[in-house]
Parts: structure tokens; sequence; C-alpha cells
């Protein structure tokens, strides 16, 4: 730390401040957050007194980026307008704060150095030569972080998510991969009554084969019994069911969540980051200070945050759907205010391109330019999907446009066919490891579109979607599932409000990831189905060490093992608990050997273990 320049330094609330002496209070700089690896440290600076309003508008006539840097490693973290600094509690839409989160990687001094620049345009602006320096341009300073104390599944105890080139996630912190579980529904998530500037802007018109709009916006009151005193909110009480039906997520053990950001033209009508619905330059503060309470209460809890970006229906509307100020201005700003969150996917647009339904899509040319520019705005490399059509021909066509492009890392695959997804993970797995880009590949949404996975009480075994969808993907050495739900039954993908509406399906989800993490050394397992005799089983191995096979009524099958002594369990995936012995308890490999019986419930589902004794 500079001392020459530190005129005084406090703590309150658990929080630090700093602030710059030698300089004129123009130049001040407070700093707040936990000062810890992987956690949120937020620079707040006074700079000019605007509005969200104001003729100069603060969103493209201004830009602010600050380089933080430790020696090795440098980050070039872009900032944002901030009203008063506080506008999630008091609903400002003016004031002189402008402010950047920096979520450090490790721990140690780092260095700061700001850059505030004023011109037309400039804040997408490529050429920064022709900004004026102004107000608090040139601050620089540092501050010392410390390693992280907390404990799983925070994710800023197991650090960011990141792609590394193979078919899985992993923590930066830990090492440990990553499975996702959780909710594809509703997709309006971000239509909640208790959050500024949210309305419904259509027309209430339902058209044919979509989803009735939710024209009176979520509040998720049955969840408002899973708050937690301590846990966020704002004015005074708001925001207590959005917050507890992720509480409630967690305690299933689910670590996701898919939402749109701007769904204007979609199906839901309810979700922009703009002041109103018919504006395209500038944000509401307060609404996106009220959404980052939300996403940073789900890091507190390990969940996920699966920002998909724009869906079918508005792909063309910003900038006709190329690259220019409006596209450049939105991502620039959902970056600056969310990347910093240690768990993120951007996922590049729902139902993604042009199809007979729906003609009027982004060009493949258009969408890695759109890539391009996120990887380039997002200091922290976050991970990069697109949601495909749920066609197999059209997925194909579409996805195959991007194999090798190294600013894609994976499919968010919609698969209207449940019968069709294992095969098809398997499809992208070898064709993008093939292309020298391994995918992480995610099934996202299922099929039928009116149907996808029904309430417990309309469906209470989910005996299909169990094997076809969640042990499909998983065992064709997928990356997860996230569960959407559908328009035709109770609490569907625009009005869902209770999400124990699925409290059985979050259960055998969690049970499939626990198999998977506690049994199997999966990032190193490949899908060999064709070793085992029976038709419709799954099966994951590393030769001549751990087999898995799924058996979708029980049963026997026979697997060729290669030569050494193997043990045999059983593993219950409708239930979970512990391993269980069936009819045989080991086998040798020489050629083709018995599984044997499963040890009980003749007829269902089973999962197969067998393990190389030494």
């Amino acid at each position: 730390m500079n001392k020459s320049r530190i005129k005084n330094l406090f703590i309150a609330g658990g929080m630090i401040f700093f602030l710059c002496g030698g300089c004129s209070d123009r130049k001040s700089v407070e700093i707040t957050g936990e000062m810890k690896v992987w956690h949120k440290i937020t620079l707040t600076f006074k700079g000019p007194l605007t509005s969200e309003y104001d003729t100069i508008n603060p969103f493209t006539r201004y830009r602010l980026d600050v380089e933080f840097s430790n020696g090795e490693k440098s980050l070039a973290v872009p900032g944002y307008y901030a009203a008063d600094g506080n506008a999630a509690g008091t609903s400002a839409k003016a004031g002189n704060k402008w402010r950047v989160h920096f979520c450090p990687p490790s721990e140690g001094t780092w260095n700061y150095s700001v850059s505030f620049l004023r011109g037309y345009n400039i804040a997408i602006s490529d050429d920064l030569s022709k900004g004026e320096k102004c107000f608090f341009n040139g601050v620089k300073g540092s501050f010392t972080v410390k390693k992280t104390d907390k404990v799983s599944p925070d994710f800023r105890a197991k650090g960011r998510l990141q792609y590394n080139g193979t078919h899985f996630l992993r923590h930066a912190g830990t090492g440990e991969p990553f499975l996702k579980g959780g909710a594809d529904s509703p997709e309006n998530f971000l239509g909640y009554k208790e959050f500024d500037g949210t309305y419904y802007g259509g027309n209430n018109q339902t058209r044919s084969g979509e989803a009735a709009p939710n024209s009176g916006l979520h509040l998720y009151e049955p969840h408002i019994k899973d708050w937690n005193e301590g846990d966020p909110h704002w004015k005074n009480g708001k925001g207590k069911g959005i917050i507890g039906a992720l509480n409630y997520l967690s305690s299933k053990g689910m670590n996701s969540f898919y939402f749109l950001t701007m769904n204007i033209l979609g199906d839901g009508e309810d979700v922009w980051p703009y002041t109103e619905r018919n504006e395209r330059y500038r944000f509401d503060c307060s609404k996106l200070d009220q959404w980052e309470i939300v996403f940073k209460h789900a890091d507190k809890l390990g969940i996920m945050k699966h920002f998909v970006l724009q869906e079918t229906e508005n792909e063309c509307l910003l900038d006709c759907g190329y690259l220019d100020v409006q596209r450049k201005l939105y991502l620039r700003e959902l970056v600056a205010r969310f990347s910093h969150n240690p768990g993120i996917t951007w996922n590049l647009g729902e139902e993604h391109h042009a199809t007979e339904w729906s003609p009027y899509g982004q060009t493949y040319r258009d969408t890695k330019k759109m890539a391009d520019y996120l990887r380039q705005t997002d200091p922290y490399d976050n991970f990069i999907v697109i949601h495909t059509h749920s066609a197999p021909q059209q997925r194909i066509k579409d996805m195959t446009a991007y194999l090798g492009f190294r600013n894609v890392e994976g499919p968010s695959i919609q698969c209207g066919n449940v019968n069709e997804i294992h095969e098809d993970a398997i499809y992208w797995i070898n064709k993008s490891a093939e292309a020298g880009h391994p995918w992480v590949v995610c099934l996202d949404e299922i099929g039928q579109h009116w149907k996808g996975a029904l309430p417990d009480e309309v469906d209470p075994a989910h005996d299909t979607i169990r094997y076809k969808a969640l042990w499909g993907n998983l065992m064709a050495g997928g990356a997860g599932v996230e569960w959407y739900f559908g328009y035709n039954y109770p609490h569907s993908d625009l009005n869902c409000e209770d999400w124990r509406s699925r409290d059985k399906l979050w259960d055998q989800t969690k049970t499939a990831l626990d198999f998977f993490h506690q049994y199997l050394p999966f990032t190193e397992m490949k899908n060999q189905d064709d070793i085992t005799k029976a038709k419709d089983d799954y099966c994951l191995a590393k030769d001549g060490e751990i087999y898995a096979i799924y058996l979708p009524q029980g049963g026997s099958t026979e697997i060729l093992l290669t030569p050494g002594s193997y043990g045999v369990k059983w593993f219950n995936p409708r239930s979970g608990g512990d391993l269980m012995t069936g009819t045989t308890e080991k086998v040798m490999g020489i050629g083709f050997a018995s599984t044997g019986y499963p040890p009980e419930d003749p007829g269902k589902d089973w999962v197969c273990l067998i393990r190389r004794q030494l």
C-alpha cells in the first residue's frame, strides 16, 4: 500500500474503508468487502453527479476500468455507474458514485490503477485515446488479500468455476470437478415483484405452442418460510421469497439455476436490465443492485448462476443481431456488475439461431463475435455456452458451426425427445474432443415442450426422466442436468412459485450427483456402452479399474473386463443409500463376466459398480 496516499483507514460493520489523502474529495476511493481470496471486494469512487436519465448518458459517455495486478497476474475489470451507491435500498436513480467489483484469485498484495474517461460512446469504444481523462482517473493504491477461511459449499471457499480444456468444470481453488443439478424453470426467475422497475410488458396473449404469460409476476410466497434470520433482504424486508427459494434449492443439494436476463418480445416479457422495456442504452441501477444481492447469496450457497442473455424471439433485438453499441453496452454492464461472482455460466442465447418457426436469428458469425466480445470484456473468463433447439437435425447443424471455436465451451442442450439424450451427449463429447476443444456437455431442457419434468403429484416416481435424462447424461460423460417444467401443469416454466412441486425430483438428482462424487473418478472415465451385452443399459468405465453400469430394469448383464479380480456392489438410484451386495460379490476379468443380480426390487433400475480388488 502506498502510505503517502492514505489519509485515513477505519473499520465499520466488518468492512474495510480507505480514503485517499493528498487529493481532493473527488478522488476519494472507498474499498469495502472481505479482503479474502474469491470474495467480492468493491471500490467505490466519487465522480460526476448524474442520473439514469441525464442528457449526458452516464452509461455510454463515461467509462470506468480498473487494472488489478499482483506482479504475476493482471486483470482489467470494467466498472459501472452506481447512482448513490446504495440504490438497492434507496431506489436512487441519481448520484455521483462509480463502482468496480474485484474477486481476487490469489492472496497477497494487489495493486490497482484507475482509468476514468468521458467521450461519445467511450464505454464501448475500441479506441480509448478518444476518451478524455477526468475526475478520479489515475488513482492508484493497493490492498492485501488473505486466504479464505470459508467452508463448503460456498463458492468462495472452493474457488471460481473454470473451464480447463476438459469435459468438466473445476473449482479453481480446490480443483474439485463440478457436476450440476438444478432448476431450468422458471426461466423468468428474475421477473420478481419485489425488484424495482419490474413489470409485465406484454399483451397478455398466449402464442401457439408457448406457455401462458405470467402477468402477475413472481413472489415465491411458499418460500418465504425458507428465508432465515440473517439472510439478505432490501428495503425493509423485500426479497425474502426469492432468497428463500434459493435456500430451499440448496437444502435439496442442488447447485445451479437458469434465468433469462432479457425476455423482451419473448415468452415472459417481464425481465430486462433497462430503466424501461423500450430502453436500450440506460440501466436500472437499483434493480441490478437487487439482482446482485440474490446472486451473491447464491454464491454463499454454492449455487451456480446460469445467465441466459437472450432468447430466440429477441436475439436480433439489439443492433439487429450485430455486435454494435446496444449489444456491447448490454454485455459490458452485465460483466461489470456480475462477472466477479465465482460461479457463472454465460449462455449466449436460448434456442439460439433461426428455425422455421422463428426465422430471425443471429448468424454464426455474429454469435461468434458476441462470444469474442464477452470473453474480451469478462476479466474472469467465465464459462460460455449456447442453448440449442430441440430438434436433432437443427441442433447438429447449429452446434457443428462452433466445434473448435475457443470461446464457446459447451452446448446447453435442449432435447425434445428423451430417448435421444444419451446418444446426443456422447455425440457432442466425442465431436468436440475430435475438434481439439472438448466441450462440457450439459442437459438444460427436456421435451416434450409442454411437459418437461412433471410435478411430483403428477409423476411421483419420475422413472422415465431419471433413466433417460438424468442418468442418460451423466453416464454418457456429461456434466449434469437442469430441469425444465413445461407449461401444461401447475408450477410451469413461467409461473412456478414453489420449487417443492418437484421435491422428489431434486432428491433423485442429488442421489445421482452424490454417487458420482463419492464412488467414481468420473473425470477419468469414458462411456463404453459397447462392452456390455444388455441393449438398454449405460456403461461408464476406466478400463481395468472401475466400471459403472446403469440397468434401467435391473436384472443382470455381462461385461467385458480386462484381466483381474473385481468386487461387485449395487446402488439404488431411486433412493440412494449405501452400496449393497447382490447375488455375486466377486468376478474375474477373463472375458465377459456376469454382474449377477441386484439384492432386491426386481424390475427396478439399479447401478452395478464393479471395482478392481488389490
